[in-house]
């Protein structure tokens, strides 16, 4: 039987995915911020 990775867990595969996801959200978050003039609490609603 073959040796199969797995997908779930701390694996190289999640991680690398995890930290692209993060860098993407991290980007669209400073994108918002510069387009509507206010920071990432305000828009909730919490400041």
């Amino acid at each position: 039987m073959e040796k199969q990775e797995n997908k779930f867990g701390f694996t190289s595969f999640a991680e690398n995915w995890n930290g692209r996801l993060a860098m993407l959200g991290f980007i669209i978050t400073i994108a918002t911020e510069l387009m509507t003039g206010k920071g990432i609490l305000a828009q909730l609603g919490l400041m």
